[in-house]
């Protein structure tokens, strides 16, 4: 019955991080003992203030539909958040709250994008942006970028890959799914081409800004020439741990936020209530108050970078965000692993699900065929038994 569908969802692809989580919960539910390092989910329980917030807003009836574009004080919250952590001055015209970050990716895309133009798209990116392009009719340039440059794309690059038909460019930092954060002279040459092309919009993912081993995260809106072109995308799924309560928002200008809430108005309205209160709890707490993830996460990429050192044929480099590592794997291609052939990355990928009960996900779906991409949000136990099964099969 395909032929019935439209051509719109016929052409789009699905979700790689998501069906290797599914494929991982069929073997699962089978009886295989599947370590699952596919997801890019927290391992962590949502921080009990969080919680007792959401009690207090049910308590408190928050039962009925917010405004489109978020609570106000939640607003008020993130514009102080915005503030205090990246020096952005945005007035509550100029946010928007939607239900989690991919939702507000989606609506900048609709509210801004119209046949034929095109975005740039620093390669390896996240998995949806360029199904979110082609599904606003945007056309995605990738931008190869190798583990040489700690896979950051270079002004060059950037200059390269713009045409009379750019329209955007979308990148994450902390990178989903490299782990590579760019700093403030890295940002500031991107800048300094984008200058010279003030008609090409810029879409910045800071959703893993406090998962940052380096110190201190730089928002490129804040570069010079960069804040009234910047839409500026966060929410609080990854560090605050609170993946399934979908709460998403941006910071931009007062035009895009306007059309965005008037795209979200007819799509899903405001996002939920009681996830809202609760994340003015998440927002007007110090950081410190999640700190002792974000060291957690710093250990556990350290324990796998070393135990996957001792592994030959994995090329790494040191991811500086998030909680990925994201390993040249091109050294297998070609050979065969127990009667398998390796031709790429999702053979490989395929390769340890089945022969080593450990679901990652190939660099394929991110726009990077020789790499695979292992989330390090899991135990240590698992993170060490799942590095020795690789190991052994390999």
């Amino acid at each position: 019955m395909k032929n019935h569908l439209s051509d719109r969802i016929n052409s789009m692809s699905t979700s790689a991080t998501l069906a290797m989580a599914a494929k991982a919960r069929e073997l699962k539910n089978e009886g295989k003992d599947i370590i699952g390092l596919s997801l890019g989910e927290p391992d962590f329980n949502i921080p009990d203030f969080i919680k007792e917030a959401a009690k207090e807003a049910i308590d408190q009836n928050y039962s009925s539909y917010s405004p489109v574009d978020g609570y106000a004080d939640l607003k008020q919250a993130i514009a102080n958040k915005f503030k205090r952590d990246n020096g952005l001055t945005y007035g509550l015209n100029q946010i928007v709250v939607s239900t989690g970050a991919k939702q507000s990716l989606a609506n900048i895309a609709m509210v801004m994008l119209n046949d034929g133009d095109e975005v740039i798209l620093p390669a390896p990116y996240w998995v949806s942006y360029s199904d979110i392009v082609k599904l606003a009719q945007g056309v995605p340039v990738e931008v190869p970028t190798s583990i040489d440059t700690d896979f950051k794309m270079t002004p060059e690059q950037l200059e390269q890959a713009i045409t009379p038909k750019t329209k955007m460019m979308w990148f994450s930092s902390p990178c989903n799914p490299s782990g590579s954060v760019y700093n403030k002279e890295e940002l500031e040459g991107l800048a300094k081409v984008l200058r010279k092309h003030p008609n090409i919009f810029v879409v910045s993912d800071e959703i893993y800004e406090h998962i940052n081993f380096r110190g201190g995260h730089v928002s490129i809106a804040n570069i010079e020439g960069m804040y009234d072109r910047t839409i500026t995308v966060n929410g609080v799924s990854k560090a605050f741990a609170m993946t399934g309560w979908r709460i998403g928002y941006i910071g931009g200008p007062e035009w895009i936020a306007k059309a965005c809430t008037k795209f979200q108005g007819q799509i899903t309205s405001g996002a939920n209530s009681i996830a809202q209160r609760a994340t003015i709890a998440a927002l007007n707490a110090p950081i410190s108050s999640i700190k002792f993830m974000i060291d957690e996460f710093h250990k556990r990429r350290d324990l796998v970078l070393e135990l996957l050192g001792e592994i030959k044929g994995f090329n790494l480099n040191v991811p500086e965000g998030a909680f990925y590592v994201f390993p040249d794997i091109s050294s297998f291609f070609g050979k065969t692993l127990n009667g398998t052939l390796i031709n790429n990355a999702s053979d490989f990928a395929l390769y340890l699900l089945e022969k080593a009960n450990v679901a990652t996900v190939t660099g394929e779906a991110f726009g990077n065929d020789n790499c695979i991409r292992i989330s390090y949000a899991a135990s240590e136990k698992e993170l060490r038994e799942a590095m020795a099964r690789i190991k052994a099969v390999l």
